[in-house]
């Protein structure tokens, strides 16, 4: 019966275990839904997780930032609201708070919140610029590691994609034994594409297979999800002609390439080409039904402008669309990328940035419309150039094309990882049978020992809480029945990729039968030593927890009297109540072996004052008509 039970409580322990894992798992994609701008999706899932009250504040949190970044900012507030008075609040908060108070109007609440925000430590430009209604701000914006690419070349690379274990990519090196055309403007030899396989591990670019390099510029490209079409970019070049315009200038456009028997073949040209201007920078929808591209045709908003097409499934285009003012400036927009979620990515100079061309993604609302554009910020932007933005489907790497380290003009190659939110967990168990904890208080401190927060483990013991990245923490857990414990442990290299750590904590039980076991004080009448019907609840108590918590637990017995009658009688009265505790403890299961010694002390350790001579109550005599239990061992 008792190995039931106990196969029940570990069924029931795995089955909530698992529970919690699917749940980090919902919160998991929610985040990199996020991270690639798919806020409606995130915010779904962020709203189960609330229901299921996973993490709830977390959820609150992430939702919030969703629907402000949908601008909806009146649901924005209602789950700030619910956050922004605990203690644990990132202070990144209290700026999004004020940033959704300030689109609703109530600048009095914003400011407070924004001064809340800097005087947390916050960045004070932020703070200025909201004040003078400039700010663009993307709320818990993605972190990302930045680091340049093995495939580099010492001439100009960028345009990087990945299409299965092959990175696309376009370069100016120079390629032994081939005859290159060199370009004027910056002396390297023209454009080409490249490819590099990594599923081998080699890093020497080769040419893209096919019939797509020529003597002028070629790249970027974008490649249909199934690999069977790729559009890409090249100097006005077509059935081996060369076409200018009226003042001799050579544009740039897109051409249509099949993919067959490991060739790029059957070189098409788009009909929305012209001989008058360029179109380049092709960019395909994850379903292939729309083709986005940067073009200085006439009509536009500036000096180049993003455009969208539909591809028919004969194989035909529709009306190419402007893709409109909120995405288009007087400067020059290009280099579009659509994620797997549908978000359109771009470079511009035109939009406020850090430098010169800098990457914007686009936010859109609940109906999926765009209504604003957010820089994507350090690292992925800099004080130079910065352009031709990959995602991965998976939404945690890609790749940059930047000049920001080459005074001459060349561009590099950078990978990207996306650096999700850390979600700390763990489980405290009992360090003798391993039996989870539930109601220990844990305080997360940070190094220097500023609380992060309080939080209390469940009925599974466990526990969880949002942490940074390349951090020293520690957290001390209490409880009453186990001594206290402080644990160290850092977040300093954990992967990018990983989104939890783990630090399960084990704690050592207090050496005190009474407080182990809940016991209240067995006791005795007067010149009797036989076991009440209450004393023997506390026994039973005893025996259920040297039983099935402590089997190994060793503990020894005390029985005592009151001060009333001669010393010699009391202790023998004393061994009778020690002997019947004693029996009593053996004939209701426990082991002998567990008792080490059950002794008599007479009236030799009275509670109070009530000795021989001193007038007390019947009350106060009682407190003394017990007995008393020591844990010896227990391992």
């Amino acid at each position: 019966m008792k190995v039931n039970r106990l196969f029940l409580v570990i069924l029931v322990y795995i089955s909530a275990l698992s529970g919690l894992h699917a749940q980090h798992g919902k919160q998991e994609r929610a985040d990199i839904l996020f991270t690639k701008f798919a806020f409606v999706k995130a915010a779904d899932i962020y709203k189960d997780l609330i229901a299921a009250q996973y993490n709830p504040q977390y959820a609150h949190r992430r939702l919030a930032d969703c629907y402000l970044m949908l601008r909806d900012p009146e649901k924005a507030v209602e789950h700030y609201k619910i956050i922004i008075e605990k203690d644990d609040v990132p202070i990144e908060v209290y700026y999004n708070y004020a940033v959704a108070l300030r689109y609703l109007g109530d600048y009095e609440g914003s400011e407070k919140w924004a001064k809340h925000y800097k005087k947390q430590g916050g960045d004070a430009k932020l703070v200025r610029a909201l004040k003078k209604d400039q700010s663009t701000y993307l709320p818990n914006q993605p972190i990302f590691r930045l680091k340049e690419s093995p495939f580099n070349t010492p001439y100009s690379d960028f345009g990087a994609i990945r299409h299965g274990d092959l990175v696309y990519f376009v370069s100016s090196k120079v390629q032994e034994g081939v005859s290159q055309k060199m370009y004027s403007w910056n002396e390297q030899p023209f454009l080409d594409m490249f490819t590099i396989n990594l599923s081998t591990g080699d890093s020497i670019p080769t040419p893209v297979a096919g019939e797509i390099n020529s003597r002028y510029h070629e790249g970027p490209m974008t490649i249909s999800r199934d690999g069977k079409t790729m559009y890409f970019s090249r100097n006005n070049y077509y059935q081996k002609t060369k076409t200018k315009d009226k003042e001799g200038v050579n544009h740039l456009q897109i051409y249509r390439v099949e993919y067959v028997d490991g060739q790029w073949i059957n070189i098409k040209d788009l009909p929305f080409n012209n001989d008058n201007y360029s179109v380049s920078h092709p960019a395909l929808s994850p379903d292939g039904k729309t083709l986005y591209f940067a073009s200085d045709m006439p009509g536009g908003y500036g000096k180049s402008d993003l455009y969208k097409v539909s591809v028919h499934q004969d194989g035909s285009y529709g009306e190419v669309l402007n893709l409109g003012p909120i995405i288009n400036t007087e400067g020059e927009e290009l280099f579009p990328f659509v994620n797997a979620e549908g978000n359109l990515f771009f470079s511009s100079d035109g939009h406020p940035g850090q430098g010169l061309l800098d990457i914007f993604g686009t936010l859109k609302n609940n109906e999926g419309t765009i209504v604003e554009v957010a820089n994507l910020k350090s690292p992925i932007n800099s004080s130079r150039d910065d352009f031709s933005f990959f995602m991965a489907e998976d939404g945690l790497s890609g790749y940059i094309a930047s000049n920001r380290k080459d005074n001459i003009g060349n561009d590099d190659i950078y990978e990207f990882e996306t650096i999700l939110p850390l979600l700390l967990k763990g489980v405290v168990t009992d360090a003798i049978n391993g039996n989870p904890i539930a109601d220990v208080k844990l305080i997360l401190n940070e190094q220097d020992g500023t609380p992060i927060a309080t939080l209390t483990t469940d009925q599974n013991g466990y526990y969880q809480h949002s942490i940074e990245r390349g951090q020293h923490y520690s957290i001390a857990a209490t409880h009453p029945k186990y001594q206290e414990k402080v644990t160290l442990f850092n977040s300093l290299n954990v992967p990018s990729h990983q989104t939890e750590l783990i630090v399960d904590i084990e704690l050592e039980p207090i050496m005190d039968l009474k407080v182990l076991a809940d016991l209240n004080t067995i006791y005795f009448d007067f010149d009797k030593y036989n076991i009440r019907p209450d004393a023997a609840k506390e026994l039973d108590k005893i025996i259920d927890l040297l039983t099935n918590q402590y089997p190994n637990m060793t503990i020894k017995v005390a029985s005592h009297t009151d001060s009333r009658g001669s010393k010699s009688y009391n202790d023998r009265l004393s061994i009778d109540r020690a002997n019947s505790t004693y029996e009593y403890l053996i004939n209701n299961g426990l082991n002998k072996e567990r008792v080490l010694a059950h002794d008599g002390y007479g009236e030799h350790r009275l509670t109070n004052g009530c000795s021989d001579g001193v007038q007390c109550e019947e009350p106060e005599h009682q407190m003394n008509r017990r007995t008393d239990f020591t844990v010896i061992k227990i391992e």
